[in-house]
Formats: structure tokens, C-alpha cells, sequence
């Protein structure tokens, strides 16, 4: 009990059960998962006999009992063993309720009688004379069951129907669910068999039926030993002690069902947990039963509902959420579907919670992660489809690369957009799907919260990778919430609650009927909004919407020109030219100055470049800048245009107008273009604005235009040699020899950027032989040998033939930094996309105007060393000024290959530069003048000239023997650099 029994014998606790207008069940409030419990009939008092099987109700034997239960059950009470008669096994008490009796209340009621003490002594309640003074007042009123009219007395008898257990043939369970499916029936428990199976009486006809609780099923109970059963004996009032006349409990059928088990089976863990839950919770309690069903064998199918206050509960639902039940498909589809849901969702987290029947549960291995706390907010800056979006996070750098993250829709499959290059063509309502969020997502602002990863095949889009796969990649899903819906899509899904920040975006595709809901197996991921989402399903599908209406879906054709020959764009011209500016949609941006465009009036798609503006070229200083202007302000937007021609490769020349502003015009005050020197004003829309843009950044000395000194202009592509040269801030990561080393920009944002991304990696997880097959050229992370970091790398050289070890090496090129070592498989890990298409960072320089040994010529070792010292030993920053920039080795293929700055590599402190310093230590040697070297060339070797001359005078290193230098130097200029920065 609650508490321990005191001086005075008084104990508390909670009635859990009312058998009869006399008796109850009280149990301790002890916080233990099964409280101890105690049968207490009331002293000296004497209710009505229930119906018995075979037998009737005494008069008013119901109303008894019904007083008393709705009296008590379930309230705190303090009582008192009064007496016990071993021969019998009960013990009779005095209960309070409060500060009343309610042995009193009930016979002041008129629902008992009372008894004389027997010739026990003791064998009496202490209130005796207060009972037999209200029971007198009882006879009086005519309360009760002493009421004297026969009509009344009659009608106190249950008139009871054949009990349906344990006997289908008395009871018409197909009849009764067809009379009252979905209709809640209103009843009494009067017997809880396990967690799952209660037994009632279903009211007003008092029908005793037993009933499964609908989609679940409890721990069993076992079954029990044969039990004794007292004979029902009658025993008069001249008994010797008067005890028997006292009304035992009356055996119901339920409880003699349960005594007439032949065989002991324990019951399953936590059977008898799953029992006590439901018992506390609907035992002799009114409660509401919807049948949902009746399986083979004629048992009731139904969802018990108990009340819990103001409100009622759903007893599967409680019972599969503490762990007490599991989830059981075969009697859960008789349920709505959205019951369903909620008992699987709960199941669900009882398993990852591991309660009670869940302890040991093992959960599936599963190819999907939940991601947490990352959440963001951007701007969409491309509709890729109706699951998948890309956003330009709001914490990233404007123009970064990394700025875009690829975001897809947790939970839901829109058709595929198929693809060109494989000659696969859109899914039927795949272009609708996509239009759908192009139209209410791009340029707007919307919260992302990030839910899960998964792992998938390349080829297969979002299907899960299969054992023995090559190729796969991790696709990141979340939540999209857009800030300000239109007042369409705010009627389109539900409204936004406390923790929900908008309108769910993923709801709204599918309440339109353009994406399905995934069904997840057990424990993978999924959105945390999942049963919006079915929700949205459900109404999509009774609304016909999109892909679940019976009409064809809608066919389009477009006639794509920019794979077709030049002669067809030519003879397209004219309709193109025809009414001045046309509609159109910006598919895609394939560079600063050229777009990919839908031009739905005539049904076709083109390319257009700018008539007479021009943006860097890919891998040219500034490009990736004009690049990701142009997405961020004109991708997939409603733009207009205006054709004027069309090149020898079919693409058409024009100018390109969004929400009335010359995008040419936002690229020339950018300085991310430059009007080309053909530009024919008399011919171009807005010429003058043009002109003026470009002068505007000029005067600024915007990206192309840093270098720009007013009065030196460039011609055929070279500046003019006075010009002003670029000066970088950087400290070297990397010495190797002949001079040349890697440098990081200080302060570089995409530094941090990059940082960003790889600290939320997940790298612990090694890398699968056989899914995970990297190849030379490609973009990896990577693990630094010397400090375990791990680093994006690029593969160098890779085993011949297929990966057989986890051990197998791999040279790598850190692109961040410019080391190159190799590393064995276990320490590569694929990389995401979004964080590989960024250029590398480290830079590769030569010192300008000097000739270093390379590490296999004399002192070639030592100029490395020098170098290294000065250099990398005291992590300080330079100047990197930039003289000459090389392009001609192509792309960066490992270590020492790819551009090159040529610099003057200046220590802010001494200013003196390394050049000079490394021909002071006869380390390097001066190259030759020319007598096409411009004025300012000649300049700088004259100033260097003198430092060499000291390391010749003191014949150190090189200079040991005399003169070093080689007859076998160039005899023609050499062909001029693009300048720039880069």
C-alpha cells in the first residue's frame, strides 16, 4: 500500500475495481510498475447477488453495484482491515472516501442492508450503530432496495442475453458490426484478460462479448494452474459465527472461464505490466467501443476509448507508446488510415526509445542518417524538380560556390525529370511538378530544416544502394518551409503551427497531386512531418489531383535548339524576331553572358547570349562570380527578350529584360563583364545605359576591372606594361623545389566556407569496398598522415583493376594546401558535390625574374631548404605581387601541374623580397635580359642584379666555381600571359 500501516491500521490507496455493491479492489499508489492490492468487503453489510451463470440479478443487485463503482472507482480512499474469516479467505474493512464512510453512504442510500454482529466477537464494523441508524432512515424513505414497488423492484432485474464467450452460436457478431460499425457503443469492462483483450458488458442490453483491441496486440498472460472453486453455499442467519452471511462475490462468466485452464503457461515479459496498465485504466470504467471489425472465428475487432479528464484516450495508442503492445498489421487494416499511422508512428519511437517489451530490440541496418541541428535560410535559387530545390544559404558568403546547398524533399517522390544526355525523357507530370515550385518557390525566402542522409545509386536516383554497388552518393533530405505562402497555397495545406515556420512545402506538391509519399520501412528516417504529409496524400487522392485523376496526363512538346543544327536556328530567326520582345523562362545559366531559355509561346527552348557584352570565360578570373549573379537574379525567373540575330553555332544574340531591369546592364556595374569592342550602340536596346554601367565600374575598379588605370586601355587582350599589378596577401602551405610553392589567400572566404562544410561530415563510418570506387581525377576527402585532418583531395594514381583491400594505396593531391602523399583506402571517404565542385585553394607559384636548381640539380636541395625556412618555418603572411600569370600546362592534374602565378614573394617586415634573398645566398641566378623585355622588366632584374653580384663576389653555392650561367636561353619573346586576377 501507499503507506505502512500504522498504530491504527489505516491504510491508503486507489480503488481499482467495484465487484458488487459490497466489495472492491483497493491497490497501493506505491510508484512501482505493479502495486501491491487488496479485496476489502465493506463490514457488516450485505448488497444484492449479481447474476451468476444460470442464475438471475437479485432485485436491484445492479444498481447496487453501479452505485458503489461510480462511488469510487478510481479515487483515493483510506481504509482499515476491520476482520478476516480465514475460512472463507476474505477480509472485511471500513473505507473512506474523504472524510466519509462509505459503508454509510451506501446504506444510507438504500443499497444495502446490514448485518448483526455474529457470535465472533469483533466480527462487526465499528460503525454499526450508525449503520443500523441510517438504515432504518433508509427503510423509511423507501430508498433503494427497499422500495415496495413491484413494478420498480421488477425492472431492477437485467433481463440478460446468452453471454457471447466461449459460445459464437449465442451471439451474431457480423449482425452487431454491421449495426454499428464506426459508431461508438457505450460499455462496461468487466474483466481485463491481458494488456489487448477486455471483456464488457455493452450497454443498454448488457451483451457480454469479449473484445480485441483493433491494431495491436499485448504481451500474453499465460494461462494459470486449475484453481479450487468454492462451492456457492447458503448459509442462514443461525450460522455459528453469521459470516456466511455476508454475499461472497458472485462468479461471473468471465471469471470462471478463467479458472478452468488445465495447463500453467507463465506469462510472456512484461504480460502482466500490459495487464495492470489497462486494468488502472478502463476495469468497471465507462468506456466506448468502435468495432472495426470481426475476424474468422467471430471475435470483435474494436478501439477502446476510455476518458481522461475532459477528453478520452485511445487505449492502443497508450499501450504501444509505453512499450506495453506491438503494432500487429492483420487487425490494424481493418482501421482508418490515419490511425493506422499514428500506431506506427508511436511503435516506432517506443522502439527507438527501447520501453519495456522493446528492450532488447535490435533495430535494421538501414542506409539513411539522421541529420540534427542544421537549419538554415536562403533564397531558392534553382527548382531542379518536384522533390529536389536548391538554396543559397543566407550564412554563406553572397557568390560563394558553397553558398548553394541541394536540398530534397524529405519523404516524398515526384516523377523523375528524366535525362537528355541519356535520351530519358520527363515522366508524366514531371514538367507540371516542377513548374509547380518554380512558380510559388524561386527568388523567395524559406526556412530548410535538415532531417536525414541517405545513400543511393547514381543511376537510380533515390533508390536506396544494393550490396555490390559501384557507384553511390549521399543525397541530404529536409523540411522546406516557405515564410510568406500565397493566400492559394496557405488554402492548399494545413496552417502552420508553433514549431512548424510557414507553409510545408513538400505538402503543398503533394496536396496537388504532383509527388507520393514514401512509405518508410521501420526505422529509416523520414520527415518529421510525416503524417502531414499523408494527410496531404489522402487528400490528393480523393480529389483527383494531378497524379491520381483518371485524364491523360498533359503532353508538351518543345523543340530544343540549342542540339539542333545551326541551319534549323537560323530558319527560327524570324519567329523569334517577329513582335520585338517574347516571354520567356531561364532554364539554365551556362555561363556569365549565356542562358538556356523556354520559350513557351513558340514551344521551344534556345540559347542567348548578350549582344555585345561578354563575362569571363569558364576558368578565367571572376568567372564563377558572374556565374552565380546571374543564377541568383535570373534563373528559372520570368524574364523578356529580344532576338536580333543568331551566331554560326546557332546561338541566338539579344538582350534579356527581368522585372523591367537590363540584366546586361546589373553584369557591367557588377564588373563582371565588359562591353566587347565591336559593340554597336545604334543597334542595342538601352546602349547608353550599358556604356554607363561599364564606366561606373570602371571608375570603381570592380573584379575585371581591379587592375584598370584610366587612359591605359587594353588592346587585342594585352595590358599595357605599366599597368598597376596585382598584390596578394598569402602565407605558403607547401616548398617544392625549383622554386616554385603553394600559397592560400589570407582571409579567403571560401576557406572558411570550406571549413564549414567538412566539420559537418560525418567521416567515422570506413568506406565500403566495392561501393565506393574513386579513380584518378576525382574529388575525395582524404586523411593527412601527419596530423590525421581530413582534407579534400584529388585522386593522383589509383590501383590498376578493382579495390581488394582496405589497404590498397592511392596518391592524393591536397587541392587546399599543395601536399601530395599516399595514403591507403581506409582513410579516402566519398565527398559531396556541393563541397568538390569548389576550385582548390592553394595556388601555385614560381619566384619571378630568378632561376632556381630543381631537387636533382646542385644545390638544388639546399635552395628548397632555403626556401622552406624562410617561408613555411615562421607561418608569417607576404606579399605575393604577381608579375606574369602561366596557363599553358592545363589543368591541374597533381602536385606542381596547372596555372601558375609568377610572383615577387615581399616580407611586409624587412620588405625585402624572398627573390632577392635567395640570389644574395647564391641559391638562384638572375634570368637574362632581353631587348624585347619591357621598361619595367629590365627595371626589376637591374634592382636584383645587385644582390646576385654579392653572392658572385663571396662564390657561395652556385657561384663557388665562377660562372654558372647557360648559353641556352630563349632567342624569340615569348608568348604574353593573359593578365588578370585569378
Amino acid at each position: 500500500m501507499a503507506s505502512a500501516a500504522g498504530a491504527t491500521g489505516w491504510l491508503r490507496g486507489r480503488v481499482k475495481a467495484v465487484s458488487s455493491g459490497d466489495c472492491m479492489v483497493i491497490m497501493g499508489s506505491a510508484k512501482t510498475e505493479i502495486p501491491p492490492e487488496k479485496t476489502i468487503t465493506l463490514s457488516s453489510l450485505i448488497a444484492p447477488r449479481l447474476a451468476r451463470r444460470g442464475t438471475d440479478d437479485e432485485h436491484f443487485a445492479w444498481d447496487s453495484r453501479e452505485y458503489l463503482r461510480k462511488l469510487c472507482i478510481g479515487k483515493e480512499v483510506t481504509f482499515r482491515v476491520d476482520y478476516t474469516v480465514p475460512s472463507i479467505g476474505r477480509e472485511f474493512g471500513s473505507v473512506f472516501l474523504g472524510d466519509k464512510n462509505v459503508a454509510i453512504l451506501v446504506v444510507s442510500a438504500g443499497w444495502a442492508k446490514v448485518r448483526d454482529q455474529g457470535k465472533q466477537k469483533g466480527e462487526a464494523s465499528p460503525f454499526l450503530e450508525e449503520l443500523k441508524r441510517q438504515e432504518e432512515q433508509a427503510k423509511e424513505q423507501s430508498l433503494g432496495l427497499w422500495c415496495q414497488v413491484p413494478e420498480i423492484k421488477e425492472a431492477s432485474k437485467r433481463k440478460l442475453p446468452p453471454s457471447a464467450i466461449g459460445d459464437a452460436s449465442n451471439f451474431d457478431a457480423m449482425g452487431l458490426l454491421a449495426a454499428n460499425k464506426g459508431r461508438p457503443i457505450q460499455g462496461i469492462v468487466e474483466q481485463v484478460r491481458d494488456g489487448s483483450t477486455v471483456r464488457v458488458y455493452l450497454l443498454p442490453e448488457f451483451q457480454f462479448v469479449q473484445v480485441f483491441v483493433a491494431g495491436i496486440q499485448a504481451p500474453s498472460m499465460g494461462r494459470r494452474a486449475p484453481v479450487e472453486v468454492l462451492p456457492d453455499v447458503e448459509v442462514n442467519g443461525d450460522d455459528a459465527n453469521g459470516v456466511a452471511t455476508e454475499s461472497r462475490p458472485s462468479l461471473t462468466s468471465a471469471q470462471r472461464l478463467a479458472a478452468s485452464a488445465s495447463t500453467e503457461v507463465a506469462p510472456d515479459p512484461f504480460g502482466r505490466e500490459a495487464k495492470h496498465f489497462t486494468e488502472i485504466r478502463v476495469l468497471n470504467r465507462d468506456i466506448r467501443i468502435v468495432l472495426e471489425g470481426v475476424d474468422k472465428f467471430s471475435n470483435l475487432i474494436g478501439s477502446v476509448y476510455y476518458p481522461d479528464g475532459d477528453s478520452a484516450k485511445d487505449l492502443s495508442l497508450e499501450l504501444v507508446e509505453n512499450g506495453l503492445a506491438k503494432y500487429v498489421e492483420w487487425s490494424a487494416n481493418m482501421m482508418e488510415d490515419e490511425a493506422k499511422r499514428k500506431l506506427k508512428n508511436v511503435e516506432l519511437q517506443a522502439k527507438k526509445d527501447r520501453l519495456r517489451i522493446w528492450t532488447n530490440y535490435v533495430p535494421p541496418a538501414t542506409n539513411s542518417k539522421a541529420i540534427h541541428d542544421q537549419n538554415f535560410t536562403g533564397k531558392v535559387v534553382e527548382v531542379v524538380s518536384g522533390d529536389c530545390i536548391i538554396v543559397a544559404d543566407d550564412a554563406v558568403p553572397y557568390g560563394s560556390p558553397l553558398a548553394e546547398r541541394r536540398v530534397n524533399l524529405s519523404s516524398i517522390r515526384s516523377p523523375k525529370m528524366g535525362n537528355p544526355r541519356r535520351d530519358e525523357k520527363p515522366a508524366p507530370y514531371a514538367r507540371e511538378a516542377r513548374e509547380f515550385l518554380r512558380t510559388r518557390l524561386i527568388g523567395r525566402q524559406v526556412n530548410v530544416s535538415m532531417e536525414y542522409s541517405r545513400k543511393v545509386g547514381t543511376a537510380d536516383g533515390p533508390s536506396p544502394v544494393v550490396a555490390g554497388s559501384s557507384d553511390s552518393r549521399l543525397m541530404d533530405f529536409g523540411t522546406v518551409f516557405l515564410v510568406s505562402p500565397s493566400k492559394e497555397d496557405d488554402a492548399t495545406s494545413a496552417p502552420a503551427t508553433g514549431s512548424q515556420p510557414g507553409v510545408n512545402v513538400g505538402e503543398l506538391v503533394v496536396a496537388r497531386g504532383f509527388a507520393t509519399v514514401i512509405r518508410h520501412r521501420d526505422f529509416e528516417e523520414r520527415s518529421n512531418y510525416y503524417d502531414a504529409l499523408l494527410a496531404a496524400e489522402s487528400r490528393a487522392i480523393s480529389g483527383k489531383k494531378g497524379m491520381h485523376s483518371a485524364k491523360d496526363p498533359p503532353v508538351m512538346h518543345i523543340t530544343d535548339l540549342t542540339t539542333a543544327s545551326a541551319k534549323k536556328a537560323k530558319d527560327f530567326l524570324p519567329f523569334l524576331q517577329r513582335g520585338r520582345r517574347h516571354p520567356a523562362i531561364v532554364e539554365y545559366v551556362l555561363s556569365g553572358h549565356r542562358f538556356k531559355l523556354l520559350i513557351p509561346k513558340e514551344t521551344c527552348s534556345i540559347a542567348l547570349s548578350f549582344s555585345g557584352v561578354r563575362c569571363p570565360g569558364r576558368d578565367e578570373p571572376f568567372s564563377d562570380e558572374a556565374i552565380a549573379l546571374m543564377r541568383r537574379k535570373i534563373l528559372q525567373r520570368d524574364v523578356e527578350i529580344e532576338v536580333e540575330a543568331v551566331d554560326r553555332t546557332g546561338t541566338f544574340l539579344g538582350s534579356l529584360w527581368e522585372s523591367r531591369t537590363n540584366v546586361a546592364v546589373t553584369l557591367l556595374e557588377a564588373g563582371l563583364a565588359k562591353l566587347q569592342t565591336s559593340f554597336g550602340s545604334d543597334r542595342i536596346p538601352d546602349a547608353h545605359l550599358l556604356g554607363q554601367a561599364e564606366q561606373s565600374a570602371k571608375k570603381q575598379q570592380l573584379k575585371i576591372w581591379e587592375s584598370y588605370v584610366e587612359g591605359q586601355e587594353t588592346t587585342n587582350g594585352t595590358v599595357a606594361d605599366n599597368r598597376k599589378r596585382d598584390v596578394l596577401k598569402v602565407v605558403v602551405t607547401e616548398v617544392l623545389g625549383g622554386g616554385k610553392f603553394y600559397v592560400q589567400t589570407v582571409e579567403d572566404q571560401k576557406i572558411t566556407s570550406i571549413q564549414q562544410q567538412l566539420a559537418l561530415l560525418n567521416l567515422q563510418e570506413a568506406p565500403v569496398i566495392g561501393a565506393f570506387n574513386p579513380t584518378k581525377g576525382d574529388i575525395v576527402l582524404a586523411q593527412f598522415s601527419v596530423d590525421n585532418s581530413w582534407n579534400r583531395a584529388m585522386i593522383v594514381n589509383a590501383p590498376r583493376g578493382a579495390i581488394e583491400s582496405v589497404n590498397d594505396n592511392f596518391d592524393v593531391f591536397y587541392i587546399d594546401y599543395g601536399n601530395q602523399e599516399t595514403v591507403p583506402y581506409r582513410c579516402l571517404r566519398p565527398i559531396d558535390p556541393l563541397v568538390s565542385s569548389a576550385p582548390g585553394i592553394a595556388l601555385l607559384c614560381s619566384l619571378a625574374y630568378i632561376k632556381v636548381p630543381n631537387l636533382d640539380e646542385d644545390f638544388g636541395q639546399e635552395a628548397a631548404e632555403f626556401l622552406s625556412e624562410y617561408t613555411l618555418g615562421s607561418s608569417k603572411e607576404f606579399k605575393a605581387q604577381i608579375e606574369e600569370r602561366d596557363t599553358s600546362a592545363g589543368k591541374v592534374k597533381g602536385q606542381g601541374t596547372g596555372p601558375m602565378l609568377i610572383v615577387t614573394l615581399i616580407d611586409p617586415e624587412s620588405g625585402s623580397s624572398v627573390n632577392a634573398e635567395m640570389l644574395q645566398e647564391g641559391l638562384a641566378r638572375l634570368e637574362r635580359k632581353k631587348r624585347w623585355d619591357s621598361k619595367e622588366r629590365q627595371s626589376a632584374l637591374d634592382n636584383l642584379e645587385d644582390h646576385q653580384e654579392k653572392a658572385k663576389g663571396k662564390r657561395l653555392r652556385i657561384w663557388q666555381y665562377g660562372h654558372v650561367e647557360s648559353d641556352d636561353e630563349e632567342s624569340a619573346p615569348p608568348v604574353r600571359k593573359a593578365g588578370g586576377r585569378r
